[in-house]
C-alpha cells in the first residue's frame, strides 16, 4: 500500500515535488533511505513535497511501472522529467544532483 508522508492528498500541485520511494521492508537500508529523504526535503523543499513509499514485498507487482530493478529506489516523478536514484541516499550531493535540486 501507498502511503503520503508529507500530508498532502490533494492532486499535487505544479510547484510540488512528487517523489516516491520504493522499499522492500522495514530493512536497514530502506529506513535510512526514507529518513535521509525526509530530512534532505525538509532542508531543500521545505512545504513543497510529497512522499509515497511502495513496499515491494507488499505490492510487487508495482514495481514494473516505474521499472524498478533495485531497492531502494527513489523516483522524482514530478517535475518532469521523470528521476530515479538507487541506495540509501545517503550522499546528499549525489541525491542533490541527482534530483535536480542542485546544479551539476
Amino acid at each position: 500500500m501507498t502511503s503520503p508522508v508529507n500530508g498532502i492528498h490533494a492532486d499535487v500541485s505544479p510547484d510540488v515535488w512528487d517523489l516516491r520511494l520504493y522499499v522492500a521492508g522495514q530493512t536497514r537500508k530502506s529506513l535510512l533511505a526514507l529518513s535521509n529523504l525526509k530530512r534532505l526535503c525538509e532542508e531543500h523543499l521545505a512545504g513543497k513535497y510529497r512522499i509515497e513509499i511502495v513496499d515491494l514485498l507488499q505490492h510487487p507487482q508495482l514495481a514494473e511501472g516505474d521499472q524498478i530493478l533495485a531497492i531502494p529506489t527513489l523516483v522524482r516523478r514530478l517535475p518532469e522529467p521523470i528521476r530515479k536514484i538507487i541506495g540509501d541516499l545517503s550522499n546528499t550531493e549525489r541525491v542533490l544532483v541527482g534530483l535536480d535540486i542542485r546544479p551539476r
